[in-house]
């Protein structure tokens, strides 16, 4: 039998390290389905929605280096679309392939067309449309490579009549060249560095995603230099641990007053491999380094007085033989004290009394902390969901945290545990999922269970869009349409043969949780949390005061006394810090 080129395609993903790929096949999709099929060394994993299954793609190329997803004309690939975007913007190698209908149908405004390379151009480094065998030959080569090596998405457009052509003579290899070249600065470069280090007295280290590889190198810089150190929520899983005596916090939105406060008065910021988004919460007055290894992104977020391209890890083995060690830790000290009191308050916010069906979400994050494993892997949905892992989840023997931190969509914690769960079948996997994230991909959940991925998913259940109600109350509207009528997400989850459990009192939340994570199999946990629950951020503008408080007068007006009698009972344990 003469090789097509969807055997060539399903050739080309095995040599780059694919295990598996995420899609819903259908009738483009069809040839390539059929050459995995026969050659039986990439599992298909069917998903219900192809943009869970780009989240899952995500996540495996998180994980491993690379991942794969697919959808077929049409509709099926532009539901790849928002996973792509995050995948793009987190710098996770993806290859996309998204089937089309037959060459001699293209440009004709047919059933089901799409302009592909105008589709998917600004969600990925590398976009092709292929319209004969030797081009689409030629291309799948070239997207695993600019994947790889560009860190983030590249799309082939696939019609299906190519992908049922015989190959003929390849011009390309077929294979993948990859390889692990230090980046450092330059000589007189890393004499400047040390030099301006040397010479600052305060300084402090922000450290992002990219210290993932330089765990030990940041350590013993924070450790020569007495510094401060803060992370960035991606990096804050490697850093954020009681063993870390140089410990301050995250800032940002979902910050900390120390890691807010020592950001702002440190002589000297180093930022390390973070492109830091939140430019508000970045300092003006004092001098800043960054680090990282995209000189593009050097300067775009903060005012940087010297900036240098490298890998953190090779660069600070340059670096550390350089720098004088400073003995003065009093900067240290009291931002060290800052963040002991500010996680003090954060534990007592974990014992306040929870009413029934109205569990304190930060009770339950705690408990989560607690009682998974010390390598478990976390993904979390943006929104609420994001602030209780933000000040609750901490890093231990060699935990791992992620979610949507650069695109910031909603539903991505569930998916993204798929591809965590198939990846690493070795470890615990919990999904922290909002119950408005859960609702958008819920058909999904029918994906675990027909592959019996033992993820652990846990609802915040608190029947409300709870980020855009705080994001409504402090603009100074009242909030409007953020309530939500959902369905009992336990009988759904059995329905469709996942385990599943509802709590609604704050003493089932540890025992049920425990049994849950010990169960041998997926499982689902669906908690009644406070839908009145805010967080506050580290730095409080007035306008954000007078915009609460006019929201709330608003309600009052409108009649729902009720609705901002419980909004503040919920909230005081915040309230009282900013009065």
């Amino acid at each position: 039998m003469a090789k097509k080129v969807a055997d060539l395609l399903v050739e080309n993903l095995v040599n780059a390290g694919v295990k598996r790929l995420y899609a819903v096949t259908g009738d483009s999709l069809n040839p390539i389905n059929d050459a995995v099929r026969r050659d039986g060394r990439l599992e298909w994993i069917h998903v219900r929605h192809e943009e869970a299954g780009a989240y899952a793609a995500s996540m495996d190329a998180e994980l491993d280096g690379i991942g794969c997803c697919m959808g077929s004309s049409g509709p099926g690939h532009v539901h790849l679309i928002n996973g792509l975007y995050d995948a793009n913007r987190s710098g996770n190698p993806v290859i996309a392939i998204a089937t089309t209908i037959n060459t001699d149908k293209l440009g004709m405004d047919n059933f089901q067309e799409t302009n592909i390379v105008k589709l998917f151009d600004d969600c990925s480094k590398y976009c092709v449309m292929t319209n004969t065998p030797e081009q689409a030959a030629n291309a799948f080569q070239s997207a695993i490579q600019h994947a790889i090596q560009d860190r983030g998405v590249a799309v082939v457009g696939l019609p299906g009549d190519v992908s049922e052509s015989e190959v003929t003579e390849i011009t390309t290899a077929n294979k993948n060249f990859t390889t692990h070249s230090r980046l450092i600065p330059g000589k007189e470069e890393l004499k400047e560095l040390a030099e301006v280090i040397n010479t600052n007295k305060k300084v402090m280290l922000f450290c992002g995603y990219g210290c993932k590889d330089a765990q030990d190198e940041a350590m013993q810089l924070s450790e020569q230099l007495n510094a401060p150190m803060g992370y960035s929520f991606r990096g804050k899983i490697f850093f954020d641990k009681i063993s870390n005596p140089f410990a301050v916090g995250l800032n940002g939105l979902l910050g900390s007053k120390s890691g807010f406060k020592a950001m702002q008065e440190a002589d000297l910021l180093i930022l390390l491999g973070t492109d830091f988004p939140y430019t508000d919460f970045l300092p003006e007055d004092n001098t800043i380094i960054q680090i990282d290894d995209k000189p593009e992104r050097i300067g775009r977020r903060a005012k940087v007085d010297y900036g240098y391209a490298g890998k953190i890890k090779d660069t600070l083995e340059a670096l550390l033989p350089l720098l004088d060690r400073k003995t003065d830790d009093d900067f240290l000290k009291a931002m060290r004290e800052l963040h002991n009191d500010q996680e003090e308050k954060y534990a007592s916010y974990v014992q306040a009394k929870s009413e029934g069906k109205n569990i304190h979400p930060e009770f339950v994050a705690s408990v989560i902390d607690d009682v998974a494993t010390d390598d478990a892997i976390f993904t979390v949905d943006t929104g609420m969901s994001a602030v209780w892992a933000a000040r609750y989840i901490k890093g231990k023997r060699n935990r791992y945290l992620t979610g949507s931190f650069n695109h910031g969509s909603m539903a991505n914690a569930m998916p993204m545990a798929i591809g965590a769960g198939l990846s690493r079948p070795d470890r615990q996997v919990i999904a922290l999922c909002g119950d408005g994230g859960i609702s958008m991909l819920l058909g999904d959940l029918m994906t675990i269970s027909q592959y019996n991925i033992p993820v652990k998913i846990i609802i915040f259940n608190n029947r409300t869009l709870g980020m855009v109600k705080v994001e409504m109350l402090v603009a100074g509207y009242p909030d409007w349409q953020t309530d939500m009528k959902n369905p009992d997400f336990a009988k759904v989850a059995e329905a469709m043969g996942i385990k599943a459990w509802n709590v609604d009192q704050c003493e089932n939340v540890q025992s049920t949780l425990e049994v849950a994570f010990a169960h041998n199999g997926p499982a689902l946990i669906n908690i009644f949390t406070d839908p009145d629950a805010l967080a506050m951020p580290p730095k409080v503008e007035f306008d954000q005061i007078k915009g609460f408080t006019k929201s709330m007068g608003k309600l009052m007006l409108n009649g729902q006394v009720a609705d901002v009698i419980d909004t503040a009972k919920s909230n005081m344990k915040y309230l009282k810090e900013l009065f």
